[in-house]
């Protein structure tokens, strides 16, 4: 008479920002499904069981399992990059559980689990943007500004960074296409407080341009340093850090001019399935719930639990395999855009849309 949904995120550590929406999710999710939901001619209850990987991979394995044997959820759904969405979808592969998952590019949680472009996986599903989508992007944000052409990369030592750094499949690839030089010094071991010597290189180098992917601590400390040091470079693009108006907060006046991907705002042109909300309508109510301004995760939250309740609906409530079958069957319009696990670019995988922004200063 309950479907259970697991979900896993980073409450706490250098992730928690991705992770800021959640009691809002949760709350509204508890209202909207108050009454439970209709399906094989049976109301069924749905209770949210949320776990904290504690911004640990290895964590987020252990907490999976725990929802999977211990609590008997029914579904696995996750976000908050790849340090936890490939954790997680790797233990609901192994143990025949069906998994939903976003907020990691596909290539680090598609390669980065060893998946097959011929078969995908069998449980897990996950929709998000590509490395492809975000090399458009920055080189996109890069074309506004007259510069050397000369970027320096500040790629950890993560599946992000491995990937994003990776020369066949990454920022690497398209260097000369797009006539850029990435000055990279190697993978920096994340957490990091000393980047003297990145910053040092790329003043030799003469980077005009700064990108990488790194936590929000790692790019505050960077961002100090390159203020001490002198470093002023006419562009920083840098996912993950500068994503969130908490972390832009925390850096100052310094942020104003900092560019970055945008993957959910209130102007995209989507709406819910599950509330008939616009995407200006639910960032309106995050913002009246919270006191907090909008962030990019809210929309994808949001657009989890549309999937996951879409798949148990048309489950039945026949079992496992049943919500394995639907979710591999989805074809629906969320809040953050169309998602369909049957087109690729990959099995298992759906695609959403892309932009880029810039963090500007707003009144005194």
């Amino acid at each position: 008479t309950t479907f259970k949904i697991g979900y896993v995120a980073p409450q706490t550590g250098p992730l928690s920002v991705f992770a800021e929406p959640d009691p809002f999710t949760l709350a509204e999710m508890k209202k909207l499904l108050a009454s439970g939901i209709k399906t094989g001619g049976k109301t069924y209850a749905v209770e949210v069981i949320y776990k904290d990987s504690q911004s640990s991979s290895s964590r987020a394995a252990e907490v999976t399992n725990e929802l999977i044997l211990k609590n008997k959820v029914d579904m696995v759904i996750s976000g908050c990059t790849p340090e936890t969405t490939n954790p997680v979808a790797d233990a609901c592969e192994l143990n025949g559980m069906p998994c939903v998952t976003n907020d990691t590019p596909w290539q680090p949680h598609f390669f980065g689990r060893n998946g097959d472009p011929k078969k995908g996986f069998e449980w897990t599903n996950h929709f998000f943007w590509g490395l492809e989508d975000i090399i458009a992007v920055f080189a996109g944000i890069w074309d506004k500004t007259p510069t050397n052409r000369i970027a320096g990369a500040l790629w950890p030592n993560d599946p992000d960074g491995n990937a994003w750094g990776d020369p066949k499949i990454g920022f690497p690839s398209v260097a000369a296409a797009r006539k850029l030089q990435f000055v990279d010094k190697g993978r920096y071991q994340s957490p990091s407080d000393n980047f003297t010597a990145y910053i040092t290189e790329f003043k030799k180098a003469g980077c005009d341009i700064v990108t990488g992917v790194m936590p929000p601590p790692d790019f505050g400390n960077f961002w100090a340093q390159c203020a001490q040091q002198g470093y002023k470079p006419k562009i920083v693009t840098v996912g993950k850090a500068t994503e969130f108006p908490a972390a832009i907060a925390a850096y100052g006046p310094r942020s104003e001019g900092l560019s970055v991907e945008v993957w959910w705002s209130p102007s995209h042109p989507f709406k819910s399935s599950l509330t008939g909300q616009s995407s200006a309508e639910l960032a309106a109510a995050y913002t009246k719930a919270s006191g907090k301004p909008w962030s990019m995760p809210v929309g994808f939250k949001h657009s989890l639990f549309e999937v996951a309740i879409a798949a148990l609906k048309a489950s039945e409530g026949k079992g496992a395999k049943a919500i394995r079958d639907a979710l591999r069957a989805t074809n629906l319009a969320t809040i953050v855009g169309p998602v369909n696990f049957r087109t690729g670019p990959v099995p298992s995988v759906s695609k959403t849309p892309l932009v880029g922004g810039q963090w500007q200063k707003r009144g005194n």
